[in-house]
């Protein structure tokens, strides 16, 4: 059964849109390409100032902005990558998310080159455990997602390691770059909708 035929017993004002950048919490994790999602996050808290902070209940670190005329949650799970389910169930239940277009996860994609990104509306998850376990808690699989390319590992084996490791230095350039891009992506999905989002960001 889908969260969201529950979702709406809230009680106070709901969010317009719930953004969820996947990150493993750990400080060694930082700066390496599977938190990317993270990076995204913390680009649009700046931009809106928001200031992310820990919350027990929701398993992730949270503050809502306004952006476009819009109450927007930005939220990092303090889950691992993995688990980003339990973290995302939590965040739709308290505040009161009614539709799966209305979450946004912005994660790290394998399957498109450094430097590229893609805004995606529903569909599977090619693979990507994060996404999976989001889709498991939610019942749904009609969320928004803006993919961050990290580009592929030099072979498959390889896949878990390379996520794990920061990037070297024009490589990191690039992913900053990327990461900018990817905020604007999510500005636009909530001010505009996610057909507009990727009308725009999927032509390049």
């Amino acid at each position: 059964m889908s969260l969201f035929r529950r979702a709406g017993e809230r009680r106070g004002t709901p969010a317009d849109v719930l953004v969820i950048g996947l990150a493993n919490p750990e400080g060694q994790y930082d700066g390496t390409r599977h938190n990317v999602g993270a990076e995204v996050i913390e680009e649009l808290a700046e931009r809106h100032g928001g200031r992310l902070r820990s919350s027990r209940k929701e398993r992730a670190l949270v503050d809502t902005v306004e952006l476009a005329g819009r109450r927007v949650v930005l939220a990092v799970p303090t889950t691992y990558v993995n688990l980003s389910g339990e973290a995302a169930r939590e965040l739709v239940r308290r505040h009161g998310v009614t539709e799966p277009a209305r979450v946004v996860v912005v994660h790290d994609e394998l399957d498109l080159p450094v430097g590229r990104m893609k805004v995606k509306l529903g569909g599977g998850t090619a693979g990507h455990n994060g996404l999976r376990s989001i889709t498991a808690h939610l019942g749904s699989d009609g969320y928004g997602r803006v993919r961050v390319g990290v580009g592929k590992p030099p072979n498959a084996r390889a896949g878990k390691a390379y996520v794990l490791h920061r990037p070297g230095k024009s490589e990191r350039i690039e992913l900053d770059a990327v990461v900018s891009r990817a905020a604007d992506a999510v500005e636009v999905y909530v001010a505009d909708g996610g057909a507009e989002a990727m009308n725009r960001f999927n032509r390049a």
